[in-house]
């Protein structure tokens, strides 16, 4: 069992105390949970690892206790645990669904449950259109409308899986798949080739010999819940966690015609085969046909040639103008993850960060990187252990010790200033001079009106010691669409002062989106791509970043930290004298 697996489990414990509230110490014990599940998911090493070792022991986990300790190895040994499941019997399961919802908690599931009998999110959509939640203790009108907004975002997130989750699932059925011997390639195909920020069902490519060995071998992968179909070239499958997984089984010399077919959108290829037509061809994944005779098949960029077109990355293949500009030869280069130099947002132990700075140093050299930017959170943001005034010095004092200890890369002292209701930072002026670089974000009040929202935004871009604006739209796939606001007028506004914004790696946010990116290329504006990284593991979100970028085709010189340090400062909004 994996740790984040562990965590989940962990995480449910808790809500489940918050919504049953049966025990007299259910707030120490639902906050002791809490402590460890956050412990557990940004640990270094497998909980399973550690386990199993004779020589080293669970509690050595911050957060972790003999108790705890006791419950993960159960999980680890069983796959269960016996007080998780005694919780679950306690209240409908389905209350656990209302936990998705954006701005609902366990505290209002239980208030909607004693109150109102809700169990359900139709039930609970039922009773905010009828207004029957507003009188309720600390709901107001104002929250149902927020309610209702969840529940569509909810809605419209149903059966779609994150990019990472994607990547992870690929990864592991890639892995597996390996271990039969007449197994020649994976290739992953669909929305996760293309880097769309979510994945329906997942695609995969193989080639080998004894297809219906390799059939069976897949068909046996201990992750699938249900064979949907299994039949000479293609096997369906529903996996545990409810992703559907197709993988077809291929020839060597039709792999190329399957790679194009299987990985365009369905646009992009309804216009692939019309074009083919138009030659009097034929275009298939098993190849591209005059009549009998196949003109390539082989390699996809052969298909691309022979129908005239330069190659197109599989991140444009949306028909959006990729072909267009294919058959002109003025496709971008795009950027590519090896263009990255460095990392300007992550997070350390002074604020909600899991290590030091050394640490985050340290992991970014590994990486090749040439720099980072510390940027601990700021006061207000109160659940992230935000640093007060005197906190934000010390922690400038110690980014700049960390200087002298790691050699080889820059190392700023920033800050993630929260914007305030109004547009006023959370920091004063003579604190903000003292950063290197200031970066600010939003992380509260994100239901304000469209035109409240985008005053706040245009005046936190007035402040002169702003230089970057981190995750601009506030959005978190398949859980909150953006925030209300103008974005023209923002994006404007920026590249009026110089203020860079952020395209968040982070595949809970890619905030920027890809059609944003887009919005900014055609603007002429930069960005830089950040991780937002709290562990050094999560220093490898910049992946899910450039290919965000990528598919809003953004090319290496408008990635601002594409560019070797003394670019990238005078690159960056002068600040004042």
């Amino acid at each position: 069992m994996e740790n984040q697996e562990i965590g989940a489990v962990f995480e449910e414990i808790s809500n489940l105390m918050k919504i049953i509230q049966d025990d007299p110490k259910w707030q120490f014990k639902s906050a002791a949970y809490d402590r460890a599940k956050r412990s557990i998911e940004s640990y270094p090493e497998r909980l399973e690892d550690i386990a199993r070792d004779p020589m080293r022991k669970l509690t050595e986990i911050p957060g972790v206790g003999e108790d705890l300790a006791k419950k993960i190895l159960e999980l680890i040994e069983t796959g269960k645990s016996g007080y998780h499941q005694e919780q679950l019997k306690k209240i409908p399961g389905s209350l656990l669904d209302l936990l998705q919802l954006q701005t609902v908690g366990p505290q209002k599931v239980r208030l909607f449950y004693k109150e109102l009998d809700i169990k359900t999110v139709d039930e609970l959509e039922a009773a905010a259109k009828a207004g029957r939640l507003r009188d309720l203790a600390g709901m107001s009108v104002k929250s149902e409308e927020n309610i209702l907004k969840a529940i569509e975002v909810f809605r419209r997130a149903s059966g779609r899986f994150r990019l990472d989750t994607a990547f992870a699932t690929a990864a592991e059925l890639g892995a597996y798949l390996r271990e039969f011997k007449g197994v020649e390639d994976v290739t992953p195909a669909g929305s996760l080739r293309r880097g769309r920020e979510t994945v329906g069902d997942l695609d995969l490519l193989v080639t080998g010999r004894d297809h219906q060995g390799i059939a069976h071998h897949f068909a046996s992968f201990p992750g699938v819940a249900q064979i949907l179909a299994k039949g000479e070239d293609k096997v369906s499958v529903k996996l545990k966690n409810d992703m559907q997984v197709d993988i077809r089984l291929l020839e060597r010399h039709s792999y190329g015609a399957a790679l194009q077919y299987f990985t365009g959108s369905k646009e992009h290829n309804v216009a692939l085969r019309d074009r083919a037509k138009r030659r009097g061809w034929k275009l298939s994944e098993y190849g591209l046909f005059e009549g009998n005779k196949v003109i390539a098949s082989r390699d996809e960029k052969d298909i691309y040639e022979k129908l005239g077109l330069e190659w197109i990355p599989p991140e444009l293949r949306e028909n959006l103008g990729e072909i267009e500009a294919a058959e002109k030869g003025e496709l971008p280069k795009l950027v590519e993850l090896g263009d990255i130099r460095g990392d300007l947002q992550m997070h350390t132990s002074a604020s909600d960060g899991k290590t030091s700075v050394e640490e985050m140093a340290e992991a970014a050299k590994r990486l090749g990187y040439r720099y980072i930017l510390i940027t601990d959170h700021s006061k207000a943001v109160t659940v992230a252990n935000g640093l007060d005034e005197k906190r934000a010095v010390e922690n400038i004092r110690r980014i700049k010790a960390a200087r002298n200890k790691v050699k080889g890369i820059e190392i700023w002292a920033g800050a993630e200033v929260d914007i305030l209701g109004q547009g006023r930072l959370d920091y004063s002026d003579s604190l903000l001079k003292q950063f290197d670089i200031v970066l600010v974000s939003v992380h509260s009040r994100m239901t304000q009106p469209g035109e409240e929202m985008t005053e706040r935004l245009l005046k936190a871009l007035e402040n002169p010691y702003v230089r970057i604006m981190g995750h601009p739209t506030g959005r978190q796939v398949l859980k909150r669409d953006p925030f209300n606001f103008d974005l023209e007028r923002v994006f404007d506004a920026a590249k009026r002062l110089g203020v860079i914004l952020e395209l968040n790696g982070n595949p809970e946010r890619l905030d920027l989106c890809d059609r944003h990116v887009k919005l900014a290329r055609d603007k002429g504006m930069k960005l830089i791509i950040s991780t937002d990284a709290h562990h050094p593991d999560h220093l490898k979100f910049m992946r899910y970043g450039v290919m965000t970028a990528r598919r809003g085709w953004m090319e290496k010189s408008s990635i601002l930290n594409t560019y070797p340090p003394e670019k990238l400062l005078v690159s960056l909004r002068p600040l004042p004298k």
